[in-house]
């Protein structure tokens, strides 16, 4: 049947593509080619002149659109070109003689289109190697621009220069401001003299409306919702939060556009205040945003719904700082959109960023003092809990930044102090919305796809799956969804402030240190704390992976303890040899390289390794096939216990006194081991004994039987059995059988049965034991017995 679906499925696909290429036709495709040619050409046009940040990103965008339009046409015209192949290899080669006057146009005619859809297909792949050229020459200049941006020095404020060049431009600068608002003050005087601005003031009472009883009750009525239709506490929480988002952005966004579209109905502004009207509402929308994500993230006066494991006096503590960040937000932007708007001077500009950038020194600065008041410190006592050693190296790393950052702020880098402080207070907010989101995506599939979901009941009655396929596919569902998320928000961590080609300037500054060569591989100071950073990285990503891995997919598997731990072992040590290998590639280190010194330490592991890699096989072995699991009863030679630990190179096996017995793997696999546990979990208990042959045999099988069943331990399927072994010297030898539910409770059990059986026979009166025995002394033969 799987089969069979995915016959269909390729037979779909193929018929969709040959309809995809059919309904399209080929002046069709050559128009949109033509269009993404002059949209490439119109870029190319535009380069020769210098750009400014934005043109540069509207160009990027176009030639990158071009890009897709050109491969996608080109894809559309090869199954074109498929098709013209498979008609004239339908034609067959042209003969010389006897053929038809119409096949021979029908072939001429498929051969001039051919020749027309191949022109074209390769005319669109230049176009697209045309457009990645200069996307690529415009992510160079963009890098180039942000570097002589963020190496630009100032005079230090510690300097008088500093403020002798910002007293001697403060008059032009005076004067351009009072320029810009005598402009915006005319054409509001001029705008009252036609009449009351009504649209204005309806702007100004929807903006009121919407940030005060309009903000609330959409807030009221999320929860309320929430409440009464979300039956799941934890999905609950995690849409509040998102709706909280939603509300808390928008609410600022709606607002801003209801002023200032009033203002622009109203005409009380002149156009040179366009941008700057523009720049407030992206402003408003922004520092709304800073502000809500963050509140959704302490939910101070809401603790019953907060999501991260914080205190109450934690989220009160941190509140006013996530305000005081979305109000610096908002006048960071208005004030570098008001500069650039008046046109002020360098100084200006430069004493702009320097009181932003030590604006966020002073607001960054006391939010880690606070944050590390509170783990140290509670209530005047030390944490309680534990502390993570994750969060304590990001703390000094932020420390650190801000201490960076401070000195570039003083010794006159004000844009590449402004920026590292921008991008640690973006990484804030984006990482609560990433973490928020994250949450969101977990509890939606935990909840949705677990086996007493509606989904999850429907899904097993009518596809017949297993509960545990269920809850499987919920957890790796989250699992990537939550993967994409982390991968785009990576990319989302520099792109608010146009750095999206960060990474390109500092690969040219890396470049700068050219290193030396050893054995063909380039080694450089940058190659070898890349490789680190990529090793550290790697670990803690693989670490990430084990803790989900062992708390959030196995768990909702069906194996037991020892298949879970034998999935875990594999994979970590598989982490970590993906994340080696990943660590010496980025030296340059290829895997051709990595196999030849594979190569040479074989012939060292194969002469002073050999019990080590022998135990390490055998551990892959017993992790694959799983002749022996955690918790089995097992005994190797003399000692017998039960497995606790089983590692790659050895097992551990706990003894009855409760010592560990540490066997090499190599013994569990070449040696006889008796598992007591592996295919049946039973244990047997068996009593022998004799009674005299004058004994009523029945009464005594019936006490044997009587005795196993006064036992709570034994099963009773199966039962327990009587048997008569053999009838010698005057007595009747029983032997008995009964079972327990594992080996350990057998040895109790059997204890307390000899215990009711000896009493039962006592009271009965039934002599149990052995052949009593009697010793003659016998002369010598021939000799006279003494008197």
């Amino acid at each position: 049947m799987l089969k069979f679906l995915m016959f269909v499925g390729a037979v779909v696909s193929m018929a969709s593509g040959v309809a995809a290429a059919q309904s399209t036709s080929f002046a069709d495709l050559s128009e949109e080619l033509a269009r993404a040619e002059s949209d490439v050409r119109a870029v190319d046009k535009a380069m020769n002149s210098r750009m400014g940040e934005s043109d540069q990103k509207l160009a990027s965008a176009k030639v990158l659109a071009a890009k897709s339009v050109a491969a996608d046409t080109t894809a559309r015209m090869q199954e074109q070109l498929a098709l013209l192949d498979a008609k004239l290899a339908g034609l067959g080669p042209e003969a010389d003689t006897g053929e038809a006057q119409d096949i021979r146009r029908q072939r001429a005619n498929l051969s001039r289109q051919r020749v027309a859809v191949d022109s074209a297909i390769k005319r669109g792949n230049l176009i697209g190697v045309e457009a990645q050229q200069l996307a690529d020459e415009i992510a160079e200049s963009q890098a180039q621009q942000l570097g002589e941006k963020l190496s630009t020095r100032s005079f230090s404020p510690l300097a008088p220069r500093f403020w002798n060049s910002l007293a001697h431009a403060w008059p032009r600068d005076s004067r351009r401001v009072a320029l810009f608002l005598e402009e915006g003050r005319d054409q509001f005087t001029q705008s009252l003299r036609h009449g009351t601005p009504w649209l204005a003031l309806l702007g100004f009472l929807a903006a009121l409306l919407i940030l005060l009883p309009g903000r609330a009750f959409a807030r009221r009525l999320g929860r309320k919702l929430l409440t009464e239709d979300f039956p799941a506490r934890a999905l609950r929480r995690s849409a509040h939060a998102l709706w909280r988002i939603v509300v808390g952005t928008l609410a600022p966004l709606l607002a801003a556009l209801a002023i200032v579209q009033g203002l622009r109905w109203a005409a009380m502004l002149p156009e040179a205040w366009s941008s700057l009207l523009g720049t407030f509402v992206v402003a408003s929308a922004f520092s709304g945003l800073t502000s809500s994500v963050l509140g959704a993230l302490l939910m101070r006066s809401q603790p019953s719904w907060r999501i991260i494991p914080i205190s109450d006096r934690a989220a009160s503590s941190l509140r006013p700082y996530t305000v005081m960040l979305g109000v610096l937000a908002f006048l960071s932007i208005m004030l570098t959109s008001f500069n650039e708007t008046i046109g002020a001077s360098p100084a200006a500009i430069a004493c702009t960023q320097a009181v932003v950038a030590l604006a966020h020194v002073l607001l960054i600065g006391a939010t880690l003092a606070t944050l590390g008041r509170l783990r140290s410190d509670r209530t005047g006592e030390p944490a309680a809990a534990p502390r993570n050693a994750g969060l304590a190296l990001v703390n000094l790393l932020a420390w650190l930044a801000v201490a960076g950052s401070l000195l570039a702020l003083v010794t006159g880098y004000f844009s590449l102090s402004l920026f590292v402080l921008q991008i640690i207070a973006w990484g804030v907010v984006l990482g609560a919305g990433v973490y928020l989101l994250m949450a969101a995506i977990d509890d939606t599939a935990s909840t949705l796809f677990t086996r007493s979901s509606p989904i999850g009941i429907a899904l097993i009655r009518s596809l017949g799956l297993e509960g545990s396929s269920i809850d499987q596919f919920g957890v790796l569902l989250s699992g990537i969804l939550r993967l994409i998320i982390a991968v785009l928000a990576l990319g989302l961590l520099l792109s608010p402030f146009g750095a999206g080609n960060v990474e390109t300037l500092f690969g040219r500054l890396g470049a700068l240190a050219q290193g030396f060569n050893v054995g063909g591989v380039t080694i450089s100071p940058g190659a070898l704390i890349r490789g680190i950073l990529i090793l550290f990285a790697g670990l803690a990503l693989v670490k990430t992976f084990m803790r989900w891995l062992d708390h959030r997919y196995l768990p909702a598997t069906d194996l037991d303890g020892s298949g879970r731990n034998s999935i875990s072992l594999v994979a970590r040590y598989v982490g970590i040899a993906l994340v080696v290998i990943w660590a010496l590639a980025s030296l340059g280190i290829g895997i051709e390289r990595i196999a030849i010194l594979l190569s040479a330490l074989s012939v060292g592991i194969g002469f002073g390794l050999q019990a080590i890699t022998q135990n390490f096989v055998s551990g892959l072995i017993l992790l694959a096939e799983r002749p022996i699991k955690i918790g089995d009863l097992v005994r190797v030679g003399t000692d017998e216990g039960d497995v606790k630990r089983i590692s790659v190179r050895s097992t551990e096996i706990e003894l009855p006194d409760h010592s560990t017995l540490i066997v090499p793997n190599s013994e569990l696999i070449t040696k006889t081991v008796l598992n007591k546990t592996l295919a049946n979990p039973l244990g047997r208990l068996q009593i022998q004994f004799s009674v005299p042959i004058e004994a009523d045999a029945d009464k005594v099988r019936a006490i044997v039987l009587e005795s196993y069943a006064s036992e709570d331990a034994v099963l009773r399927d199966p039962a327990p059995s009587v048997f008569i072994d053999s009838i010698l010297d005057g007595r009747i030898f029983f032997n008995s059988f009964a079972h327990v539910a594992t080996p350990r409770a057998a040895y109790g059990a059997r204890s307390n049965a000899y215990a009711t059986l000896l009493r039962r026979f006592r009271e009965e009166g039934i002599q149990i034991g052995t052949v009593p025995q009697r010793l003659e002394l016998v002369g010598s033969l021939g000799s006279e017995p003494h008197s």
